[in-house]
């Protein structure tokens, strides 16, 4: 079956409210940890993880930071109108987006819409010195609203106006307000490039003590980046996966992993399905340029890209060689992009041979991915989970899934 023939409603299960973790653990490294290895099931704690691997596994992680991406505003009639900035509008550099210091345009979606009339300018004040942030509606897609945002403080770049008068977007499942705790914990420890709407949860988990015992062990680690955009709780409504839009993401790898890869004797594990998607989306895109001979070097992996090849197709080393050679042909550090790749039961894997990730709402695109990893077994491991009270969704426990 190909995945476009899919029915979402086959990656169903009943996941109670109670099971859903609504505050994270006092301590990151205690959620408990479910290993799926070859087909059996086990139970461990996160901060044995690397009890779990092999010396010579590779971990990649993903190094994405959120930023306060809701903004809140009042209009004359006092009507309350939510922001939530999704990604620059015709734009897919978020970090050059979050840089700039007079003017953007953002595709965001807007609470209350009904009452932000066309031409009205919305503002709100950036503290008590008379510094304000203004929003004007420029226009409406199938992607949202764009909004112009304006300040009168041309010292203060984007990113540190939205720091400064935006709040965290914590997951819309926790059904609460965000609280002081989660400016620290809905943070990965090594955040580092400012850009994600929601957090790489699959790296919550991670403490200096468990990097201190996965150095120890002699395990690899590496970092990307893949800032996680709203898409990521886009239900999918269509009853086959064909009639379902996967968001699009920007991504960035270093030479320096791209050359890692190449080197890894044992498995690549990424940490989350962000990282796995990143991945994944890195061999295809390289593949299409080496079969194109030429073109611009970048990301640019599509939902359906890896289900339009037919096999034999070169292992991913030989790919990543190629692409090593015209990134240092050009003096390429990196390589930037976006991704929509939709990873679904049907996929052959090119570059991971695991992951650590939580345990992900029904009917969604991450089950399939899941799916796609360990086949029917994804239904043995979420039973598992839901019988042996594992914690669910962002805050919520993890799994090693080893197929």
């Amino acid at each position: 079956m190909l995945p476009g023939d899919l029915s979402i409603r086959d990656f169903s299960f009943d996941l109670p409210n109670e099971r859903i973790a609504i505050f994270p653990l006092e301590e990151r490294d205690q959620s408990k940890l479910l290993v799926y290895r070859h087909g059996s099931i086990s139970e461990s704690i996160f901060s044995s993880l690397a009890d779990e691997l092999q010396a010579d596994d590779f971990l990649v992680f993903n190094k994405t930071r959120v930023v306060h991406a809701r903004l809140f505003f009042q209009t004359e009639s006092l009507a309350r109108i939510e922001i939530f900035c999704l990604s620059p509008y015709n734009s897919s550099d978020i970090a050059s987006e979050l840089q700039k210091h007079d003017r953007v345009e953002w595709t965001c979606l807007v609470g209350n819409a009904r009452k932000w009339k066309d031409q009205t300018v919305l503002k709100t004040s950036l503290g008590g010195d008379g510094k304000t942030l203004e929003a004007r509606l420029a226009g409406r897609d199938g992607n949202g609203f764009q909004v112009v945002f304006s300040w009168n403080d041309p010292r203060l770049t984007f990113g540190e106006i939205l720091e400064r008068a935006g709040t965290l977007p914590i997951p819309p499942y926790l059904n609460r307000n965000p609280e002081a705790e989660d400016e620290l914990r809905y943070q990965t420890i090594y955040a580092e490039e400012d850009g994600s709407v929601a957090a790489p949860t699959a790296g919550l988990h991670f403490t200096p003590a468990v990097f201190s015992k996965l150095k120890s062990k002699g395990i690899k680690i590496d970092f990307l980046t893949l800032h996680v955009g709203a898409g990521t709780f886009k239900p999918v409504k269509a009853e086959t996966m064909a009639g379902h839009s996967m968001h699009t993401e920007e991504v960035y790898v270093s030479l320096k992993l791209i050359k890692a890869l190449c080197e890894v004797k044992g498995r690549v594990i990424p940490v989350g399905t962000t990282s796995f998607r990143t991945l994944e989306s890195l061999y295809w895109s390289a593949l299409k340029l080496m079969k194109q001979g030429d073109g611009e070097i970048r990301i640019d992996a599509e939902q359906w890209e890896p289900y339009s090849y037919e096999e034999p197709l070169p292992e991913a080393t030989e790919v990543f060689r190629w692409l090593i050679k015209e990134m240092e042909n050009t003096g390429a550090d990196h390589i930037r992009g976006t991704t929509s790749l939709l990873i679904a039961p049907g996929y052959k894997l090119r570059v991971c041979g695991g992951l650590i990730t939580n345990f992900h709402q029904p009917e969604s695109t991450l089950i399939l991915l899941v799916s796609a990893l360990i086949g029917e077994d994804w239904k043995k491991v979420y039973k598992y989970a839901l019988d042996h009270n594992f914690r669910f969704l962002s805050y919520g426990d993890s799994s090693l899934l080893l197929p």
